[in-house]
């Protein structure tokens, strides 16, 4: 069971990471969310993404999880200079880097671990 639980997490954040280069890469993303509701939509994903990697991969992980994230939203706004209607933003990365350190913290709070009952 403490495999599934592992497990889990980690696919999840595959088909995550797989929708967005699949997504990204869309002409119809292209003003999608309209700011400043965009940098939202930044934080909650990267905070979905780093929590789950978080959870999956354990604590020992966690620089590897931020790097690893990081290095996502800067590619992110590296291929946005590219597409057409796209704009990479500093701000953005802002809200990635935020989202980050976000779902780590939440993830390191306990946030979807199991809780021993009282005794």
């Amino acid at each position: 069971m403490a495999a599934f639980a592992r497990c889990l997490p980690l696919l999840l954040a595959a088909v995550l990471l797989g929708m967005f280069v699949w997504g990204g890469n869309q002409p119809e993303a292209a003003g999608l969310i309209p700011p400043p509701w965009d940098k939202l939509a930044h934080l909650a994903w990267f905070a979905v993404l780093a929590g789950l990697l978080r959870l999956g991969l354990g604590a020992a992980w966690t620089p590897a999880v931020a790097a690893f994230c990081l290095g996502v939203g800067l590619w992110d706004e590296w291929r946005q200079l590219s597409l057409p209607g796209r704009m990479a933003g500093w701000d953005d990365l802002l809200a990635d880097v935020c989202g980050i350190a976000l779902g780590i913290w939440l993830a390191g709070r306990g946030f979807g671990a199991r809780r021993s009952a009282p005794h």
